[in-house]
């Protein structure tokens, strides 16, 4: 048999992240049989092209994950987040997701979620260190006919 190396670093110059993530998903598919997995991407971009919020996730089993959402601070409080959520909401529900699931920090936006119809699964204290890691949910109500980010 040969030897096993363990690397540990900071950087994925190999695309470890990608690899990992290709065989968990068929792992995943393996045992649930649900193979309808798909990336969610949402950017929003000015008019030079630069990129000022956008949100990173994915669909898979009727349920739409969040694993990202971010608005440049200069941005923030003209509703961009919340045209975000909403339209990728609309995408997952076009999918035929009946849920979104997410996670943030205490210190970043659980009231932002609350206040758009999410509810607290959990949390996990100290992630970060005096602070906490939420969990959140939200179940989708069939697809509005007025939907689009404009």
């Amino acid at each position: 048999m040969s030897r096993l190396r363990l690397r540990v670093g900071e950087r994925d110059e190999r695309g470890v992240e990608v690899e990992l993530r290709r065989r968990l998903y068929e792992f995943n598919v393996a045992r649930t049989g649900i193979d309808d997995g798909r990336l969610l991407v949402l950017e929003v971009v000015d008019a030079a092209g630069a990129l000022v919020a956008g949100l990173f996730g994915w669909t898979w089993g009727a349920t739409a994950y969040v694993d990202l959402l971010f608005v440049d601070e200069d941005r923030r409080g003209q509703g961009l987040g919340s045209r975000l959520l909403a339209a990728a909401e609309d995408e997952a529900r076009a999918r035929g997701c009946t849920q979104v699931v997410l996670a943030t920090h205490a210190f970043q936006a659980p009231d932002f979620y609350a206040a758009r119809g999410f509810r607290e699964q959990g949390r996990v204290a100290d992630y970060p260190l005096g602070s906490a890691q939420v969990y959140l949910a939200k179940q989708l109500a069939p697809a509005r006919p007025d939907a689009g980010f404009a």
